[in-house]
């Protein structure tokens, strides 16, 4: 029997759907039921994680902490939190409930475990609290960031991303932030934030795009199915 997906969402709900689109996507169904039970808590009312990491605002650990509680309560068998910064207080969160807590940056880690070189896009904070770092330094991969400026227009496009606007001008500010570790020596780019894949199209670069919120849904999939999931051509291919 499939395992009851919990999702721990709003950060921010875009990004959430997207997570759910492409969980559903990479589901091997051919009817109603065989798709998974997801319980969603889509909550946009968690702090700010990045102005916590950065600037120390309110601490977000809280809220995650209760939401990810009211999702065990509700009968999911484990989590997800498709918000990569969020991961910063990933310990918080597993401390908290009895259920485990999928790991993106170990998802995405595990993909790139063949590469020596990768190129991160993700939000300031990430970026600071060292997540990608440390995950993929572990499987002997080296983390390009941008410089300030391309860190900036990743930022902004992240934000703006959020605030609804998935236009061109926001689209090459992160080609332009990709295309400068791809020139600094970058074998592959890692979407480190759930905001990015909404703007970005693959094709842009000629090398592996690591889109973490697919790899978290192949990684949800494989966890609810279990075996099942793991033969070959039963989940489609993201982020390769």
């Amino acid at each position: 029997m499939a395992r009851t997906v919990g999702v721990l969402g709003g950060m921010g709900p875009r990004a959430t759907a997207d997570f759910f689109q492409k969980l559903i996507d990479l589901t091997p169904a051919r009817r109603d039921q065989d798709h998974l039970r997801v319980i969603i808590d889509n909550n946009p009312g968690i702090p700010d994680r990045s102005r916590h990491i950065l600037e120390g605002g309110e601490d977000p650990t809280p809220a995650l902490v209760a939401t990810a509680r009211n999702l065990e309560r509700a009968g999911a068998d484990f989590l997800v939190i498709p918000c990569n910064t969020a991961h910063h207080f990933l310990d918080a969160v597993r401390r908290g409930v009895r259920i485990p807590v999928l790991d993106i940056t170990e998802v995405v880690a595990q993909r790139a475990a063949d590469l020596e070189r990768v190129g991160l896009l993700a939000t300031r904070a990430t970026v600071v609290a060292g997540l990608y770092q440390r995950a993929l330094a572990r499987k002997g991969c080296e983390v390009l960031t941008p410089s300030e400026a391309r860190q900036e227009l990743v930022n902004r496009a992240i934000f703006a991303v959020k605030a609804g606007d998935l236009g061109d001008r926001v689209r090459s500010w992160v080609r332009e932030a990709g295309q400068e570790l791809l020139e600094r020596g970058a074998q592959a780019l890692v979407l480190g934030c759930t905001e990015i894949p909404l703007v970005v199209d693959p094709a842009d670069w000629q090398v592996p795009v690591l889109d973490s919120t697919a790899l978290l849904a192949e990684a949800a999939v494989r966890e609810a199915l279990g075996p099942v999931a793991t033969e070959p051509g039963v989940i489609a291919a993201f982020g390769e």
